[in-house]
């Protein structure tokens, strides 16, 4: 079975949204490098990767959610992931990866956009 590698992007308010679905590894890692460092290079600085839809996630998955965030850091913008519990017909694989390889405290975690959007006051994230 072959499944289909997807990114698509938008704006809400502040945000740029980038949706991806699909297997995240070393073949499509480098797509969402590019639209990471695409949206900021437009001046988008605060970002939510929505990876609900992610079925996979290996290593050089990993790899581009820690770029990403060190580069949005180093803008002093905001890095929100959407990984809820139930995403990807049985529960989110990145959040089981992230959580095994010890660095989901790395990242700004939420279960749906609209909470990923909210304004906090003070993240838990590291």
């Amino acid at each position: 079975m072959v499944v289909a590698f997807n990114v698509t992007g938008g704006g809400q308010g502040e945000w740029a949204v980038l949706r991806v679905s699909g297997e995240l590894d070393l073949v499509t890692s480098p797509a969402l490098r590019q639209r990471v460092h695409d949206a900021v290079a437009e001046g988008r600085h605060d970002l939510v990767l929505d990876l609900s839809e992610v079925f996979f996630c290996d290593s050089s998955g990993v790899g581009v959610l820690i770029a990403a965030r060190r580069l949005i850091r180093s803008c002093q913008g905001r890095l929100r992931l959407i990984l809820p519990a139930n995403g990807a017909v049985d529960g989110s694989h990145v959040n089981r990866v992230l959580a095994a390889l010890g660095v989901r405290r790395l990242f700004d975690v939420h279960p749906d956009l609209a909470s990923a959007l909210e304004e906090e006051v003070d993240p838990l994230s590291a």
